[in-house]
């Protein structure tokens, strides 16, 4: 395969009409990487890969793979290929010419492309398959054909654009892991979009989380589930609880947070000062049953609402001016000494499990 570019977004905005989808982003993807972009519907994320892909215009900003600036070149001469949400192969085609559809336009003989549609077919584990059409096929074995008349130009990039979302819950979780091994063995930049957090943490090497337009955060998976940058993202993410209010006059070499009606939140981090509009995270798995052993980490609540996962149980818990604040407490540990809704609980948690945010500007 085509040796993997790094992909550069400098300042790159999207209009549409009066309406700007994606607002002056800039963003570095390393050659190889796994990236994914990721955020609610109407983000801005499938703006973006269409915009790298060359399927839409940017409207300000520059493009870049690898050495060349790829702004105003069309699809074909950017060294990239798309797989679209649709998988869109042709149903009157056997697989063999699907795959090699984009060959052929290329005026590359049949025998030659042929070959070549069996070597994707191969390394998709779909050869056996070679002489059906799309619609004999599963959802699965449809995504793997797509994949490989993406791959057959070899590409410096792939770009995805939410290949999964047609796909039952069971073969998901089994096409994502081939998505990943794949990668790692062609070991080209992968672009992927997705609204699924669980299917960027699973698969990405860079997330990118993405809202109004804007990057609220690009980093590895782990930083962006233990260190979010701002509210929305550990919102979105939601693995903390995220809680609202004022700075105040820190203790013990913490930030401290009042929340109006209730509370006062120690956090590790620092404030923009004494009565400044101020987020605090909580990881939620981290919370636990029990007295606080310093001030602020820690409150007393009324349980609102129990939920069984299994291997832990979710508390839902209403106080000192917090609404639905969240505990994930592991099975044992909630059994051996079990709430029902309406008790009232003390919730803990360590200093590092608390942590200030930034606040984005949208």
């Amino acid at each position: 395969m085509t040796k993997a570019a790094e992909i550069d977004l400098a300042s790159v905005t999207k209009r549409y009409g009066g309406t700007v989808a994606v607002d002056a982003i800039s963003l570095k993807i390393p050659p190889g990487t796994y990236c994914c972009l990721l955020g609610p519907s109407g983000c801005g994320k499938t703006s973006t890969l269409r915009m790298i892909a060359g399927h839409e215009s940017v409207s300000d900003g520059d493009i870049a793979l690898g050495n060349a600036i790829v702004t105003n070149r069309p699809p074909a001469r950017r060294g990239t290929a798309m797989m679209f949400q649709s998988y869109a192969l042709f149903p009157h085609l056997d697989l063999v010419d699907n795959v090699a559809f984009s060959l052929r336009m290329k005026g590359v003989g049949k025998a030659e492309r042929r070959a070549k549609a069996l070597e994707m077919l191969q390394l998709m584990q779909m050869e056996a398959y070679a002489t059906r059409r799309p619609a004999q096929l599963s959802g699965g074995q449809q995504q793997r054909v797509a994949l490989a008349r993406a791959l057959i130009t070899d590409p410096e990039a792939l770009l995805l654009d939410e290949p999964l979302s047609a796909l039952d819950p069971f073969l998901k979780v089994r096409m994502r892991a081939e998505l990943k091994k794949l990668q790692t063995r062609l070991g080209i930049t992968f672009v992927h979009v997705t609204h699924s957090q669980e299917e960027a943490m699973a698969l990405a090497d860079l997330i990118v989380v993405m809202n109004n337009g804007r990057i609220e955060q690009a980093a590895p998976p782990r930083e962006v589930f233990e260190r979010p940058a701002t509210a929305f993202v550990a919102r979105f993410m939601g693995d903390h609880n995220v809680v609202s209010g004022r700075a105040a006059t820190g203790i013990g070499g913490l930030a401290l947070l009042e929340v109006p009606n209730g509370g006062r939140f120690a956090a590790t981090g620092r404030t923009a000062g004494d009565g400044a509009p101020m987020d605090i995270a909580i990881r939620t798995d981290h919370v636990r049953l029990g007295e606080p052993t310093q001030q602020g980490l820690g409150f007393t609540g009324t349980v609102s609402n129990i939920e069984y996962r299994g291997a832990s149980v979710k508390l839902s818990v209403d106080g000192a001016g917090i609404e639905d604040f969240t505990a994930i407490i592991d099975e044992t540990s909630f059994h051996r000494k079990p709430v029902v809704v309406g008790d009232a609980v003390p919730l803990s948690w360590d200093a590092g499990d608390a942590i200030v945010l930034g606040r984005f500007e949208g």
